[in-house]
C-alpha cells in the first residue's frame, strides 16, 4: 500500500483528502498541531489499520519513520478570523513548515503537493483569475501575513523543483465550502448559516457587491486528487467559476433557511477583495476537471449539516478522548 502525509489533517480540507485516500487504498498520516483543527474530523478514522496521526506543529522539524509516497501540505489557518488571530504562527507554518515538508519531501523521495490559495491575487486587477496574473497584494496589510506566507511556499516549493528536481505540484484554492466547517470559522458562508440558525440579522460588509465563487469540498478534493497524480508542477487555479455578490449570496442563505432575517450592512474591512473568479482553463485541458456539484445542491447539503450541529449543541455533549490513537 501507498503511503501518503496529510499536514492539517483535522481541518476541514484535510479531513476530507484522508477520507479520500482511505477510500483510493493509501496509508494515511495525519498530521494537524489543532489550533484551528478539530480532532473530531478524524474520529470515524482512528479505529482503521490505514490511518495514523502525529499531533505536531510542521513549523519545527517534521519526522515520519518508514516510506512516503506523497505529501499533502495542508496545515495553516484559512480564514481571516484565524490568521488576524495568530499572524506569526501562519506565517511560520507556510514558511518554515513548508521548507521542512519540503526537506521531508527530498529525503523520502516523496511527491509533494502543498495548498496555495486564490489570495496571492489579492484584490485582483484581472477578473476572472488566471494563473499567470502575478496578483496585487499589500505585503504590510492585515492580510499579508496569509497572503505573502502563501505567495513565499510557493516561491519555495518551485527552487526545490527547480534545484533539486523534487516532484511538486501547487493548487490554488478559491472558496470551498461543505461539511466539516466550523460554524464560528469567520468566512462568509459559515458567518450567514450561523446568523441565520441564531436567528439574527445577516451581516454584510460593504454595500454587498463584492463577488465571490462557491466551491463544494467533493469538487475541490477530486481537482486536488488528479492534480497530484498529474505530472504537472505549475501552480493550477481549482474553483467554482460560478460568481456570485455577497449581497445575492445572503439573499440565497435566507431563502434556503427559509428565515426571515433582515440584511445589515458594516464597514468592508481593510484590503478585503472586490472580486474573486477562477479562470480553470488549466484544470479543464490538463486535468480533466470541472465542477459538478451546484451551489443550490451543496449549499443544502451544507445547511443541513449546520443544522445537526446547532441541534447537538442543545445537549451536553461528553468530550471524546482521543488521546490512544495520538502520537506526538
Amino acid at each position: 500500500m501507498k503511503r501518503v502525509l496529510i499536514t492539517g489533517a483535522a481541518g476541514f480540507l484535510g479531513s476530507h483528502l484522508c477520507d479520500r485516500f482511505i477510500e483510493e487504498g493509501y496509508r494515511v498520516v495525519g498530521m494537524d498541531n489543532l489550533i484551528t483543527g478539530n480532532i473530531e474530523n478524524l474520529e470515524h478514522l482512528f479505529p482503521l489499520e490505514e490511518f495514523e496521526f502525529y499531533n505536531h506543529d510542521v513549523s519545527n522539524h517534521v519526522h515520519v519513520s518508514g516510506d512516503l509516497d506523497y505529501i499533502l501540505h495542508f496545515a495553516s489557518p484559512a480564514s481571516p478570523i484565524d490568521y488576524l488571530k495568530i499572524p506569526i504562527q501562519t506565517l511560520k507554518v507556510s514558511s518554515l513548515g513548508t521548507h521542512n515538508l519540503l526537506g521531508l519531501a527530498k529525503a523520502k523521495s516523496a511527491k509533494i503537493l502543498v495548498a496555495s490559495t486564490s489570495e496571492v491575487y489579492g484584490d485582483p486587477l484581472v477578473h476572472p483569475q488566471s494563473e499567470d496574473y502575478w496578483g496585487n497584494v499589500n505585503p504590510i496589510g492585515p492580510r499579508g501575513v496569509y497572503d505573502e506566507a502563501k505567495r513565499f511556499q510557493e516561491a519555495i516549493t518551485m527552487a526545490y523543483h527547480n534545484f533539486h528536481k523534487l516532484e511538486v505540484a501547487i493548487v490554488r484554492i478559491f472558496n470551498t465550502y461543505g461539511p466539516r466547517m466550523r460554524l464560528n470559522d469567520g468566512r462568509v458562508l459559515p458567518a450567514f448559516i450561523g446568523q441565520a440558525l441564531r436567528g439574527e440579522d445577516l451581516t454584510v460588509f460593504g454595500d454587498g457587491s463584492q463577488t465571490r465563487s462557491f466551491c463544494y469540498v467533493v469538487d475541490l478534493v477530486e481537482g486536488i486528487y488528479r492534480l497530484l497524480m498529474s505530472d504537472y508542477a505549475q501552480p493550477v487555479n481549482i474553483g467554482n467559476p460560478d460568481e456570485i455578490t455577497i449581497l445575492e449570496f445572503a439573499e440565497e442563505i435566507i431563502k434556503l433557511t427559509g428565515t426571515q432575517q433582515k440584511i445589515t450592512f458594516k464597514d468592508l474591512p481593510k484590503d478585503d477583495p472586490m472580486q474573486r473568479q477562477p479562470d480553470i482553463t488549466k484544470a479543464r485541458e490538463l486535468l480533466g476537471w470541472e465542477p459538478k456539484v451546484s451551489r443550490a445542491e451543496g449549499l443544502k447539503i451544507t445547511y443541513e449539516y449546520f443544522k445537526s450541529l446547532s441541534e447537538k449543541a442543545l445537549y451536553k455533549k461528553e468530550h471524546n478522548d482521543f488521546s490512544k490513537y495520538i502520537r506526538k
